[in-house]
């Protein structure tokens, strides 16, 4: 059996994932977070406690020889730095869930592994502006730190991820629309294309890359090869709830102006390669279609509960 500990764990790709490792059997799991949404699952050993919180950490999670922790919800270099410092026990293989966002802006896409990296916060993002800066502060210091300490690492950067227990408003932005025929409102421009990854994929590229030396003390992206615009979005969904969605065009300037949540950038490219781990891995992507059908069938069945409930 190995022991595997999930630092977060208890929303959207972490909870896959301990879906998972249950499913695959063979695996100890345990997992740190605050405790906000528990699991309550047979097979697995929560433990109650803040990150930031060394002692804690000390305390409650146990002396073991760790053959993978997988790190969700680190944002500084601060959480990896306390998180390395403080977990009890040997620590085999460290898999941190970084982000595409720390790449600086280019226009050489797709954006691969080497692109030039945020060197400052980006100010135009107002409230996120430290997000995919600090992710990558973080991932310098993972790298700097495990080293040290002769830590194998591991860093997953994902493009957008959809699917089961998605808590960001993005694929169900859409799905409440078609929900309630409303007309979608788009950009009136074809230009800008996004990068997807389905997150029952980043959890399959997850487990296979534990204890796998190939895949040491390296970075990857995780990313689909299909580029998907709004209009792309648009016709898979109309394929998946077989219906005729009402779509209104506007320019970006009123978009912007009436405050339309529209979840993904409205003029520029999020085009991410990620070839190099499905080389790595012998890995292939689910198409776009494919695991928006899954999403939405999930979706509607969340949807049943609601109204029974």
């Amino acid at each position: 059996m190995k022991n595997v500990l999930i630092i977060g764990g208890s929303y959207f790709a972490g909870r896959v994932l301990v879906e998972e490792l249950l499913n695959a059997k063979g695996y100890n799991i345990f997992v740190y977070n605050r405790g906000n949404m528990p699991l309550n699952m047979n097979g697995v050993t929560e433990l109650v406690g803040d990150r930031c919180d060394s002692n804690r950490i000390k305390e409650i999670i146990p002396d073991k020889e760790w053959d993978v922790v997988v790190d969700f919800c680190a944002y500084t270099p601060d959480h990896i730095e306390i998180m390395l410092n403080s977990i009890p026990g040997k620590l085999k293989h460290y898999i941190f869930i970084s982000t595409t966002t720390i790449y600086d802006n280019i226009l050489d896409y797709p954006i691969g592994e080497d692109a030039p990296k945020l060197s400052a916060p980006q100010k135009e993002l107002g409230q996120y502006a430290d997000y995919g800066y600090n992710k990558w502060l973080s991932e310098c210091k993972l790298n700097d730190l495990c080293r040290k300490k002769k830590i194998p690492y591991t860093s997953f950067r994902p493009a957008i991820i959809y699917g089961e227990y998605n808590y960001a408003p993005r694929e169900t932005y859409f799905f409440d629309l078609i929900k309630e025929n409303k007309t979608v409102v788009l950009p009136d421009n074809e230009l800008a294309l996004f990068s997807f990854v389905y997150v029952t994929d980043v959890v399959k590229v997850i487990v296979k890359s534990f204890c796998n030396t190939d895949l040491f003390n390296k970075a990857f992206n995780i990313s689909a090869p299909e580029l998907v615009s709004y209009r792309r979005m648009i016709q898979v969904f109309e394929e998946i709830s077989g219906k005729k969605i009402n779509i209104e065009k506007r320019s970006v300037e009123e978009i912007n102006k009436k405050g339309v949540p529209l979840p993904f950038p409205l003029n520029s490219h999020l085009i991410y390669s990620g070839t190099m781990i499905e080389e790595k891995l012998n890995f292939k992507y689910t198409p776009f279609l494919s695991g928006m059908k899954k999403t939405y069938e999930y979706y509607l069945l969340v949807q049943q509960n609601k109204n029974f409930s």
